[in-house]
């Protein structure tokens, strides 16, 4: 589907990349047509924390397009493409990014964005509504949308501690979100950003997957697929056995420690690899974080343990430990998928982005009958995501017959 991204307010010398990116997402591209015309954003101010992209551009458009205004800082100090940012602050669009900025530039952002008095705040990790928390509690928000696992996980314990302030729609719960931007998008572009690092053969090496989640199941069978043997470490039995019957083996973390050749965590949780582990580790083992945060990797640790230091490629430093081996940490241990590539495809992120535009409308068009909770996208809106996105990939979708609806409304089936 052909779609000028001019259309909307970027100016055509503006990012050519932020127009490919435009190309693949056609849902959002229904969305944005409907908005123009309803204008069902109008008068609302946004401030949004997420990856600066090409997807994310495209979605920072689509709210404009309904009527919003709008401005936008980085979620990742790494995860920024200068060039996108410089097209959406061409397009109107106050963009406050810049790849590779310090903690303290990255919190300075937050808090521009949050000086605009906005009335939603779409988030991604939760670190703005964290700050707004903490540090701004006077501050009167409508609504939030949280894009990711780690974020909802930050949100859940806010509502069950009794301190949130305003309800906040869990995108990342939405079904056409996880099961195909943490799975396909994951799994493809953690690869892609290791393979950009390090441009190793996937092929017969020992991939350790830790977390097997959506996000590490989406790993786990990219690097299968790649011809690599895969290890995932776990601690819920049920998705250990899930990973059993996918065909990775499952060990503790000390077992796989020892066998791997590459390390991916995915999991949302602190020093996932630490010193015992990196003790154990084979010369030229590879490190990389799939998860929101730089924790997962006990990076400190690792720094104390080696007697050198130094960048050997973009985004690959190497560690040398006291007895000669070598340990490699990709993107400094943040979100590899961004901070080593592009992150995950525009066609998987249509349906995110999606999700993300409809949240904010049913959140408007709801507030005056939500709570400071944490809630979930109405499957119906799900459901239509799902159904525009069928039809960009020209699929069909069956109809029950009136005689199969009858049946499998009743109870009393015949053997």
């Amino acid at each position: 589907m052909d779609y000028d991204i001019a259309d909307i307010g970027l100016a055509p010398e503006g990012n050519l990349r932020i127009e490919w990116a435009a190309r693949r997402m056609p849902v959002l591209k229904a969305i944005t047509d409907r908005f123009i015309e309803e204008q069902p954003l109008a008068g609302y101010k946004i401030a949004a924390c997420m990856h600066v992209t090409t997807e994310t551009a495209n979605l920072m458009l689509t709210l404009v397009a309904g009527g919003a205004e709008v401005v936008l800082c980085a979620s990742n100090p790494l995860s920024t493409q200068d060039d996108v940012a410089a097209a959406l602050v061409e397009a109107g669009i106050p963009t406050y990014a810049v790849r590779g900025e310090s903690d303290e530039t990255f919190y300075k952002h937050i808090n521009a964005i949050l000086d605009t008095n906005p009335d939603l705040v779409f988030d991604d990790g939760a670190d703005t509504t964290t700050v707004l928390h903490r540090e701004r509690s006077d501050q009167k928000i409508l609504g939030g949308m949280e894009e990711t696992t780690t974020g909802v996980i930050r949100l859940k314990a806010m509502e069950a501690e009794g301190v949130l302030r305003y309800p906040i729609v869990a995108v990342n719960d939405s079904a056409t979100k996880h099961l195909f931007d943490n799975r396909h998008g994951t799994g493809q572009s953690s690869l892609d950003g290791i393979l950009r690092a390090s441009n190793i053969l996937f092929a017969g090496r020992r991939v350790v997957v830790a977390g097997f989640g959506d996000c590490g199941w989406g790993i786990a069978t990219r690097a299968k697929g790649l011809g690599a043997d895969v290890i995932v470490t776990e601690i819920d039995p049920v998705r250990a056995v899930a990973a059993t019957m996918e065909g990775h083996r499952v060990m503790t973390g000390d077992e796989a420690a020892a066998a791997g050749d590459v390390f991916i965590t995915a999991t949302g949780n602190i020093h996932v690899f630490r010193a015992e582990h990196f003790e154990k580790m084979k010369d030229g083992t590879i490190l990389a974080n799939a998860g929101h945060f730089d924790v997962e990797i006990d990076l400190v640790a690792l720094d104390e343990m080696s007697v050198s230091r130094r960048v050997l490629r973009d985004n690959l430093e190497e560690f040398v430990m006291p007895d000669g081996r070598r340990i490699l940490v990709v993107a400094e241990g943040r979100l590899v998928n961004l901070g080593a590539a592009e992150g995950h495809p525009a066609d998987v992120m249509d349906m995110s982005f999606a999700d993300q535009a409809l949240a904010a409308e049913w959140l408007i068009e709801n507030q005056d009958d939500l709570e400071p909770k944490v809630y979930i996208l109405p499957e119906e809106l799900d459901e239509d995501v799902a159904r525009l996105k069928l039809e960009a990939m020209a699929g069909g979708l069956e109809v029950l017959t009136p005689e199969q609806e009858k049946y499998l409304a009743g109870w009393q089936h015949g053997t």
